[in-house]
């Protein structure tokens, strides 16, 4: 990967409103955030609608007034596109406030920034599905060199109104630190369902023998377990089986009030691929 166009296949394009809130929601708590010395973050490969970069720099800024956000694509229609969005945003013609600190530019995985600015996040969500497996590690490395020290890429997936949602924490230096699954718990028939929505480096691996097997298994054991507290409601019942997972080994990640908004957050070598 290289060169000076843009790096990166054009995705589908798919976006909609709230569609990446469980991600927003996670970036905003994210210490990578909320410590950065320039809260820069960039929304790769948003889409056909500049949406989910408002969403997100509109929840950002709730955690931090001085919050940036900046969307990336390939398709130079689509950044025209949310460029006339903004155009709407700044006329005070939208629900976004008319000040929101976003801009859209073209660019891929090499993250094109001026005057040499580092980003303290990157998000790219539903862009590598398309990727071969092979591929994903140096997309990774690739994005993840342009980041700040102490900065965050997440990458992952989600379903179409966001309510299956699974990602990747990667680190500056290019590894996966943390996965974390998201879920709408409210009609939720079990929490395995997410295994339709991993991430391009875990899709293929949901099979005996594997890691991430194995937690969506125990996942599901678990949620079964806990039928019972679906009387106090779904977040019970989900917190219960968080909690037994951990209770017998597992190193999950957070408390009960991340557990709460349907997450569950473990180490990557608790699902790392196995070979």
């Amino acid at each position: 990967m290289g060169g000076t166009s843009p790096v990166g296949q054009s995705t589908r394009g798919t976006t909609g409103t709230n569609r990446l809130r469980r991600n927003d929601r996670w970036i905003a708590a994210s210490a990578a955030f909320r410590t950065a010395s320039d809260p820069l973050v960039v929304d790769l490969g948003y889409g056909a609608s500049g949406v989910t970069a408002f969403e997100l720099a509109d929840r950002l800024r709730r955690t931090r007034a001085d919050a940036e956000v900046l969307g990336l694509e390939l398709d130079p229609a689509r950044v025209e596109r949310a460029r006339a969005q903004l155009a709407e945003v700044r006329a005070g013609r939208t629900p976004f406030p008319a000040d929101l600190n976003v801009s859209f530019q073209r660019g891929g995985f090499e993250v094109p920034l001026p005057r040499d600015r580092r980003p303290a996040v990157i998000r790219a969500m539903n862009v590598l599905r398309q990727y071969d497996e092979p591929q994903v590690a140096d997309a990774w490395r690739l994005m993840a060199s342009r980041l700040a020290p102490g900065g965050m890429l997440v990458e992952g997936t989600c379903d179409e109104i966001g309510r299956i949602c699974s990602w990747v924490d990667v680190s500056a230096d290019g590894h996966p630190l943390k996965f974390t699954i998201s879920l709408r718990l409210a009609g939720l028939e079990r929490p395995g369902i997410v295994a339709e929505r991993l991430p391009k480096t875990l899709i293929h691996r949901n099979v005996a023998g594997e890691r991430v097997h194995a937690l969506l298994t125990a996942l599901d054991r678990e949620w079964e377990r806990a039928a019972p507290l679906s009387t106090f409601g779904p977040a019970q019942r989900f917190t219960a089986a968080v909690a037994a997972l951990r209770d017998g080994g597992m190193p999950v990640h957070g408390d009960r009030r991340r557990w709460r908004l349907g997450e569950l957050t473990v180490p990557w070598d608790a699902v790392a691929p196995a070979s």
